[in-house]
């Protein structure tokens, strides 16, 4: 295409040569403006980087990650290259799910399971991520083309499906046991999955494939009035599975989708959709590599700037059978669990040396003996060796006039005979 583009582009400028009207030039002129605008536009689309390899922290332009391995540079993450070594699914490539996607891939995750059924549409742009070319594209398929231009390094996985259907769910569930990618990693072969649909059904789905199989995942959501949202971690017979609590409208058994009217939609707003993709990837990360405090529920309203948290209980009473099987095993195990917790903070504590304050003394601070302190104390009190004098006094000292055996006796017989005058005053009134 290239080679073609710049074929014509000689072609015109053959023919504006041969021309002699004005007119016919100004025409050539236009059509080589718009030649050329193709071809900056085919070596754009064209302009991939390559795959990296190893993760470096080298402080270059050209490398992609510097600014993410700061993090390990700095103290925050022990080793930050591990992030390769983690899949992650999610379900929902929406407002939420589309932009957490982004941001996984600009992080550098090793595998990314992207699961969707629908379209890109026009409707979509008022969110992030979309194109309007994309239009008519499936969500997935739009993503994988996206996503791939921003991080090649990435394994993408695409899956247009619905996961509420009886084939879908089982592919769905085979999919998520797929081992390929980490052939030693235990249970199944993701190590997150992060639920970013907009229904209750597709929540129960996902909440039941993660019962299964013991898996780990992250709910979020955003309101339809578009000003809050919320994220939640969820661990099976740990946490409250998203049965145990259901939304009052599901328990009071109302059908989620008699309330929905025709010819009306939720309100969508991409910057509360930001906002609780951006938590949402924030404690996937967390959680992942291990630093700072996994949130177990955080809430969002726009209105008040408020994120209100909690911690939710499992439910002794929850209608998932699968969830009960998860409590009871979180139960027997949890003894165990709380020993080795117990021996491995105690070895940690022990572990650890005292702290050396002068290891690196770059103000020669020392510590000296009490004989030494008393030898200094003399010294700053004004003492001097023996055989050695002051040549001046010290200004902090009252000089007190030489008293002499003279100036006594004078002083005393002053003294008497003022006393005696006074006392023959007295005798004279």
């Amino acid at each position: 295409m290239e080679a073609e583009l710049k074929g014509l582009l000689s072609d015109l400028h053959s023919l504006k040569d041969s021309l002699r009207e004005r007119s016919h030039k100004d025409l050539i002129d236009k059509i080589q403006s718009r030649v050329e605008h193709l071809s900056a536009a085919e070596k754009l689309a064209n302009a991939h980087r390559s795959k990296i390899k190893d993760m470096s922290a080298e402080v270059v332009d050209s490398n992609p990650y510097s600014r993410l391995m700061a993090l390990q540079r700095m103290g925050i993450v022990d080793n930050y290259e591990r992030i390769r070594d983690f899949s992650i699914a999610i379900v929902g490539i929406g407002g939420v799910g589309s932009v957490a996607a982004e941001m996984l891939t600009r992080c550098g995750i090793g595998r990314l399971l992207l699961y969707d059924y629908d379209k890109v549409e026009l409707a979509n742009m008022n969110r992030l991520f979309f194109r309007p070319e994309q239009a008519g594209m499936t969500k997935t398929d739009a993503a994988v083309q996206t996503l791939t231009d921003i991080n090649p390094d990435v394994v993408l996985e695409s899956y247009t499906l619905n996961i509420t259907t009886v084939q879908g769910f089982e592919i769905f569930m085979s999919s998520l046991k797929n081992k390929s990618f980490r052939p030693d990693k235990e249970g199944s072969g993701v190590d997150l999955i992060l639920s970013c649909v907009d229904n209750y059904e597709a929540r129960m789905v996902v909440n039941q494939a993660c019962n299964e199989l013991n898996q780990t995942w992250m709910e979020s959501g955003v309101s339809e009035n578009a000003v809050s949202g919320h994220i939640q971690l969820l661990v099976p017979g740990e946490t409250a599975c998203f049965a145990c609590a259901p939304p009052l409208v599901v328990a009071s058994g109302v059908d989620e989708r008699t309330l929905k009217r025709e010819g009306v939609c939720a309100a969508s707003l991409p910057t509360t959709m930001g906002v609780v993709a951006g938590l949402l990837v924030q404690n996937t990360l967390k959680y992942l590599l291990k630093f700072g405090s996994v949130t177990p529920y955080l809430g969002y309203n726009a209105l008040k700037d408020y994120f209100p948290t909690m911690e939710m209980k499992p439910n002794p009473q929850c209608s998932n059978a699968a969830c009960m099987e998860r409590q009871k095993e979180y139960i027997l195990a949890k003894p165990a669990r709380d020993a080795a917790a117990a021996k491995a903070k105690m070895e940690a504590e022990e572990s650890v040396e005292p702290e050396c304050l002068h290891d690196d003394n770059e103000w020669n601070i020392s510590v000296v003996d009490d004989d030494n302190d008393a030898q200094g104390s003399k010294a700053s009190s004004g003492a001097v060796t023996e055989g050695l004098v002051h040549e001046l006094p010290s200004a902090d000292a009252f000089q007190q006039p030489p008293v002499t055996e003279e100036t006594t006796t004078t002083t005393t017989g002053d003294d008497l005979e003022e006393l005696r005058k006074q006392l023959e005053a007295l005798n004279a009134d």
